[in-house]
């Protein structure tokens, strides 16, 4: 089965200011802010939901199917995408944009200031989606407002299972928007912030949600996650990572666990805790895909933390 991506591609730009912030921002000249930080350690991450998401899938086996809009820099994530035997065919590049970009700067505390430029994923709704992709499963994770509502719609006309994943852009949408997106949804995963979110802005109760769809999925970070669906509720707990290094990137190869899961039709019990192992081992490195397991040292691992095969 193959399982469309549609989502962000995007550089992680990151910088570590061996300072710390309140040292250099004072409370009584927040008004008149201005402030430079001396940043000697940068380095660029390949990141974007869509693009986290595809390299974990591929650590997998599986064959994914990215679907995102990128700008005229992006031949080293197109080299990158190639080397991992992730097809071009429905990447488009958005002449005179720039791929989307995050700026991170941390300080000694982890403190961060973040600015993220959307570029080229504001086009995304330029890509559209037919039968002839011949995709059996999909997600819509976060990328240009317009096209995740476009993207669901011609998802829920051809009848093709998609997952619902917010994300950081779940402030974009109004509660009857996000209500739409669960209509026509199968599937729904979001963080407990997001949950809450989500609660908030329609009105309605994550688990009266959860009634009207296959599953919904709510990931609380180190006490682990729970799945309503069937009428049940999945307990799923948190894997022990061998270090905690860096979150970024953990959702997105949770993600990846539950996607793998559906496309191979295991239980849930056995999908959400893939899910979490996916997201462990993300946990141990820095950014969102520079961890590289083999497919069978992941079978491995599950081996042993569940105590039976993958």
């Amino acid at each position: 089965m193959r399982t469309l991506i549609c989502g962000s591609i995007a550089y992680d730009n990151i910088m570590v200011f061996r300072g710390r912030f309140r040292e250099h921002i004072l409370p009584e000249q927040i008004h008149i802010l201005n402030v430079a930080f001396l940043v000697p350690e940068l380095r660029r991450e390949f990141g974007g939901c869509a693009g986290n998401i595809a390299y974990n899938l591929k650590l997998l086996g599986s064959d994914p199917l990215v679907m995102a809009t990128v700008g005229d820099d992006s031949l080293l994530y197109f080299e990158r995408l190639e080397r991992l035997g992730i097809k071009l065919d429905f990447v488009r590049q958005v002449p005179n944009t720039l791929t989307a970009q995050a700026f991170i700067t941390t300080d000694l505390d982890d403190n961060q200031i973040t600015a993220f430029h959307p570029g080229a994923m504001n086009h995304s709704h330029l890509n559209n989606i037919t039968a002839e992709l011949d995709a059996g499963l999909a997600i819509i994770a976060p990328d240009g407002r317009e096209g995740m509502l476009q993207h669901a719609r011609e998802l829920a006309g051809l009848g093709i299972p998609f997952m619902f994943d917010p994300g950081q852009g779940l402030p974009m949408f109004s509660g009857e928007e996000l209500l739409a997106f669960v209509d026509q949804a199968s599937y729904v995963a979001v963080n407990d912030y997001e949950g809450r979110m989500l609660e908030e802005r329609t009105g309605r109760k994550l688990e009266d949600m959860a009634k009207e769809l296959k599953a919904l999925v709510l990931t609380r970070g180190a006490e682990g996650s729970i799945i309503y669906a069937d009428g049940q509720r999945f307990e799923i707990p948190c894997v022990k990572a061998a270090e905690v290094v860096d979150p970024t990137g953990c959702g997105d190869a949770y993600r990846a666990g539950l996607l793998y899961g559906l496309a191979a039709g295991f239980d849930w019990l056995k999908t959400g805790r893939l899910a979490a192992l996916m997201g462990a081992v993300k946990i141990a490195s820095r950014g969102g895909q520079n961890h590289s397991p083999t497919l069978d040292e992941i079978k491995d691992l599950f081996r042993r933390n569940f105590g039976s095969d993958l």
